[in-house]
């Protein structure tokens, strides 16, 4: 996939990808692993596209200003099996904020902000921000994260 442009086709399969790996209970590095291949070099690719997924489970889960999402311990509860460390909190906060951000309908500039991390790994960061904002939805919904996964499908017409 290095030198094509993505398709809605692998619009879809990262979804289905990203879902499907939420339903067998994987951890983001096994996430990351089963998603790296659709990543075209020096894209932000999937990265917009789990973005709006996070997005959308906010809109699941009536996340709103009055009943916020705390982000703070979000990822020390959400995401136990990463470490972020100097850099890269920075790289995992910027992507959190931007699925709250595209909820919101403001669409944030993900290349020019990506750009500047010098290292082609904004779609991770972002796969790992859906992953938390989903199990936090889940556990703000009071149903477990594979049911979150299916009604996502659901709304997505994808079939897991």
């Amino acid at each position: 996939m290095a030198n094509k442009r993505p398709t809605e086709e692998d619009r879809v399969e990262a979804i289905r990808r990203l879902l499907a790996g939420l339903l067998r209970g994987d951890e983001v590095y096994d996430l990351s692993r089963a998603i790296e291949d659709l990543h075209p070099k020096n894209n932000t690719f999937p990265g917009e596209v789990f973005t709006r997924l996070a997005a959308d489970a906010l809109d699941l889960a009536e996340v709103t200003a009055e009943q916020p999402i705390p982000y703070e311990g979000l990822r020390e509860k959400f995401l136990p099996e990463c470490d972020f460390r100097g850099r890269e909190n920075r790289k995992i906060q910027y992507a959190v904020l931007t699925a709250a951000a595209a909820r919101g309908g403001l669409e944030p500039d993900l290349l020019d902000e990506a750009i500047w991390w010098h290292a082609d790994d904004f779609w991770r960061y972002a796969l790992g921000a859906a992953v938390a904002i989903i199990r936090s939805c889940a556990d703000r919904m009071g149903v477990a994260v594979p049911e979150v996964a299916r009604q996502l499908a659901d709304r997505k017409g994808i079939t897991l």
